[in-house]
């Protein structure tokens, strides 16, 4: 099955059009700047170079008529007619507690996402506008959700109750939900198939680092627990999100710089983080250069992000009763050398043990652990777009049966 795998935000759309049984990614690409005159696609097919289109994309129903003229291009596309696009596949940010899974998209599944509006309002909106500019693009065409909440919605209460009065929950649904699903469900899969091991016999912690960070604790296949909560929003410390905050901190900023919700809401999101204790940059490369150079205040948001990092894998060890293996995952997990190192230092007494060498040029899925690491230490890239495919296939083949 081919399926055209949609990621959309309220002005961009980020897609890869993938052959679900050898895995391939046949084209992929970006739209940016959504709604302004010099809007911006970037498109790669596989094995072609890469090419640049800009133009007035208004909305997203204009955006994926791009995507779906750009694959149909004699010269840089990769299909010869729009009913080779056998399904959709969506990355839905949040599910609440009603989908568990992935599900095929029907009125009533848009309905339930309207519903839930109200606890990402940031990114249920344009995953919503994407679904339905789809349908109007490729009408009788077959669409599904992935959610990022779903890989979390079996962790005990004990893991996703706040400590606020009981009703607030009930009457509307406050309670950490975690994100990232797909990522840390697929580097689990993965890291069991490395590890030759059933994924229900291991412990694991998997940590995926990117501008968003979160860090999961994952038993028998289980998200047992997940540093993400009611929003992206807790948690690490990221590129420009604050992470973990005493709530009282932005009562107290609301107050004495006179902030509105939403103005304190823009605060918290991206003007936090590595943006905002360095001044420099939400990129951690840009902040591992300023650290090179003597900037000191790069450095300590290089060391709160490390050190928040540490913190979370001793609870979550703590919370396992053990760990068989850790999971470095994402941009900033993958690749970065010296955030691997770091997270890693001074923690023999848990177990943990890298290889200085093994970790410094890793490629693919790799084991970075030291001989006498008790823990090993992965590195496996993540593919949230081939589990959304994957999930299509699934779901649609089970509808057609």
């Amino acid at each position: 099955m081919k399926v055209l795998v949609l990621n959309c935000g309220s002005s961009s759309i980020k897609y890869q059009f993938i052959d679900t049984e050898s895995g391939i990614a046949l084209a992929k690409g970006m739209v940016e700047r959504i709604g302004m005159s010099n809007a911006v696609l970037n498109h790669t097919s596989y094995g072609k170079d890469k090419i640049k289109i800009v133009g007035e994309i208004l909305d997203h129903t204009i955006a994926i008529k791009y995507v779906i003229g750009v694959l149909l291009s004699p010269n840089h596309g990769v299909i010869k007619e729009r009913k080779e696009i056998d399904a959709i596949g969506h990355r839905v940010v949040h599910g609440g507690e009603v989908f568990s899974g992935s599900v095929l998209i029907t009125d009533l599944v848009i309905k339930t996402l309207k519903d839930f509006i109200d606890l990402a309002p940031l990114h249920n909106p344009p995953n919503i506008r994407g679904i339905e500019a789809a349908k109007e693009n490729l009408p009788g065409v077959p669409q599904c959700a992935v959610f990022d909440t779903a890989f979390h919605t079996r962790m005990p209460e004990k893991a996703f109750l706040y400590g606020i009065p009981y009703e607030l929950y009930t009457r509307h649904k406050i309670r950490r939900y975690g994100f990232h699903g797909t990522s840390h469900k697929y580097v689990a899969q993965k890291a069991a198939e490395f590890l030759e091991k059933p994924l229900e016999n291991l412990k694991l912690i998997t940590i995926h680092l990117g501008n968003g960070a979160s860090i999961t604790a994952v038993e028998n296949g289980i998200s047992v627990d997940t540093s993400m909560g009611f929003t992206p929003l807790e948690g690490l410390l990221m590129g420009t999100r604050s992470g973990d905050l005493d709530p009282s901190v932005i009562l107290f900023i609301m107050d004495k710089e006179g902030l509105n919700i939403s103005e304190a809401n823009t605060l918290l999101n991206k003007h936090s983080g590595l943006m905002g204790l360095s001044g420099e940059s939400s990129d951690m490369r840009e902040i591992e250069q300023a650290v090179a150079a003597g900037n000191k205040r790069a450095k300590d948001a290089f060391d709160v992000m490390i050190y928040k990092i540490k913190k979370y894998i001793g609870a979550y060890i703590a919370a396992l009763g053990g760990c068989d293996a850790i999971v470095f995952t994402g941009g900033i997990g993958e690749n970065s050398v010296e955030v691997r190192r770091q997270v890693c230092e001074n923690m023999s007494c848990l177990g943990i043990e890298l290889d200085e060498k093994l970790n410094l040029n890793p490629q693919g899925e790799c084991d970075l652990s030291a001989g006498n690491s008790k823990i090993r230490l992965l590195r496996i890239p993540t593919n949230e777009e081939l589990v959304i495919a994957r999930d299509t296939q699934r779901i649609i083949s089970e509808q057609m049966k």
